[in-house]
């Protein structure tokens, strides 16, 4: 899959992971992907949902030395 972007909110804690992954995927067009770098351990449910109540898919998800890497499909 390719990436059209990645959001580095390593360090912020929520809402901010949030905040910032809502005004990144706005600006994509549908069916790009946003890759987001997050250490906020509440990102896992919380871009879950926030995902799938706006209509994204998160189509890949891992967690490699405490970050936590969506990549994230604008719908």
């Amino acid at each position: 899959m390719k990436i059209t972007q990645v959001l580095d909110v390593k360090g912020l804690a929520c809402p901010m992971p949030i905040v910032k992954t809502k005004k990144a995927i706005s600006g994509l067009e549908t069916g790009q992907v946003l890759e987001v770098h997050t250490t906020d351990k509440g990102a896992k449910s919380d871009l879950t949902a926030w995902a799938k109540s706006t209509g994204h898919t998160i189509v890949d998800f891992k967690e490699e030395n405490n970050v936590f890497v969506f990549q994230i499909q604008k719908g």
